[in-house]
């Protein structure tokens, strides 16, 4: 082991976001914006689900893409959500933890 890799700092860890409320085509768009940010700044992204309230299609679609396009953590989903990925399957493709500490740790 040199010193170099020693002193070879960790990556961060993924930006953690935090939505609140009711997702859907008309409120859906902060949280898209958000995730762009949090894709171009860094590697993955932990989507904290604990609060919302209330999930349609249109948030499957951006959690699916998101999923696509970089290292997605789902961090304990509400129970909107849960059923959500549940009745679509999308539970058995995504990556789903069930506190905000389980995802951050892998």
């Amino acid at each position: 082991m040199t010193l170099s890799d020693r002193f070879r700092s960790r990556p961060a860890p993924p930006p953690v976001l935090a939505p609140q409320g009711e997702f859907d085509l008309n409120t859906l768009a902060p949280l898209e914006a958000e995730i762009e940010v949090a894709i171009a700044q860094r590697c993955g992204v932990v989507l904290d689900a604990s609060n919302i309230t209330f999930a349609d299609s249109t948030f499957l679609r951006l959690v699916l893409a998101t999923h696509h396009r970089t290292d997605l953590r789902i961090a304990a989903p509400s129970p909107a959500v849960s059923r959500l990925f549940h009745i679509v399957g999308a539970n058995a493709v995504l990556r789903l933890f069930p506190t905000l500490e389980d995802a951050l740790a892998h």
